[in-house]
């Protein structure tokens, strides 16, 4: 591809301003560093495109994982991004039980400025020259038409258009698979599957958010929300002028809730907000809630039952591999419905073997991968 240049960063090396995988000094995270199976620097000065895929585990098939469109200050900022979504997407698919490895892109830049049809075809030659191991979708700054346009360069592309065989908006399942999770979480809590009369603060109501916030009121609970972006607050409130709208996460952390649905970016959950969170259950549609390994047992020290992220947002994922098969939106519904009884088996395990909710979440995903991986080892296409 004239003028852009890929390159594939060797374990423990350092490459350019950016730090690898195994560097975790560096980049303060991945503290099981190193395992990622495959990490990609993309550059194209032509476009303006900058950005970074990670792939780390195929042991189950390709990695599926959207393409998050950011303006992060640093490199190593999208760096550490990258990594810990990659590994979201591998437990994602393997605790739901999908033929599909975890992977993950960053485009470092403001989608509202920087986005353009040669920058996003010159992302889709990257994903191309991965011959299949990475399937891309949307994410956070993407939407089913820039899909569109990636896969005219690019066979390698889910989350497209309905007018081009896609499944279009895949935040209807993943708001619908958080949901489900959430029913799980309350008949734990409190003996029953709904969340009629609950308290339920939705932080963040922007692509998943507002979907949620429906299938809340549909269930007869009450809702209060936040958001930086102030038209996404009014398109709720406009629709629905019962919801309760607070200033920030931070008041939404410390009001009376039963619920708590971080749908936002991650790190919701860290040291100063879980000492003053109030709700009962922690449920919501963002990745990597837990800013870092240790708060999850400060969650079950105050008993609160946290269902993990990454089993109840997999709906995307389910929707958009889906596509691969043809997509029908009965058949992938279908399938999100069972985050319920996949939410509910974590809570199971973890109360079996005495693990907080998110040991076991993983618990489960790595016993899958660890079996499959044995048989399959690495995805070459």
């Amino acid at each position: 591809m004239e003028g852009a240049k890929a390159r594939t960063t060797p374990a423990g090396s350092k490459t350019g301003r950016v730090t690898t995988v195994t560097d975790t000094s560096a980049t303060g995270v991945f503290a099981s560093g190193g395992e990622h199976e495959q990490v990609v620097f993309c550059n194209d000065p032509r476009s303006g495109l900058k950005a970074i895929i990670a792939l780390y585990s195929t042991t189950l098939g390709p990695g599926l994982g959207g393409t998050r469109f950011y303006p992060y200050t640093t490199e190593e900022q999208a760096l550490r991004d990258v990594l810990n979504l990659s590994r979201g997407m591998a437990y994602k698919a393997a605790v739901s039980g999908l033929d599909l490895g975890g992977g993950k892109a960053v485009i470092i830049g403001d989608p509202r400025v920087d986005k353009s049809e040669a920058l996003l075809r010159a992302y889709g030659r990257f994903v191309q020259s991965l011959g299949g191991r990475y399937l891309t979708a949307c994410d956070v700054g993407t939407y089913p038409e820039d899909m569109d346009v990636v896969a005219r360069e690019c066979d390698f592309v889910t989350g497209r258009t309905v007018e081009h065989g896609g499944a279009g908006d895949s935040s209807v399942l993943t708001a619908y698979g958080v949901f489900q999770g959430m029913r799980a979480a309350a008949e734990v809590a409190w003996g029953t599957p709904s969340l009629a009369g609950r308290r339920v603060g939705v932080a963040g109501v922007g692509k998943v958010g507002h979907h949620l916030v429906e299938h809340l009121l549909d269930d007869k609970a009450e809702v209060v929300i936040t958001d930086v972006y102030e038209p996404a607050i009014h398109r709720v409130t406009a629709a629905h002028p019962e919801v309760d709208v607070v200033p920030d996460n931070d008041a939404l952390v410390a009001s009376d809730l039963d619920v708590y649905a971080p749908c936002a970016l991650g790190d919701a959950i860290n040291d100063d907000s879980v000492q003053i969170l109030k709700a009962r259950v922690i449920c919501g549609a963002a990745n990597n809630q837990l800013a870092h390994p240790g708060v999850e047992d400060v969650l079950e020290s105050r008993g609160i039952l946290y269902a993990p992220d990454y089993c109840v947002n997999a709906g995307g994922l389910v929707q958009v591999a889906d596509e691969l098969d043809g997509f029908s939106f009965d058949r992938a519904k279908a399938r999100a419905t069972m985050i319920y009884d996949t939410t509910k088996s974590v809570f199971e395990v973890a109360a079996q073997e005495g693990l907080t909710t998110a040991v076991a979440a993983d618990k489960i995903a790595e016993r899958r991968m660890a079996e499959i991986g044995r048989l399959r080892g690495l995805w070459v296409g």
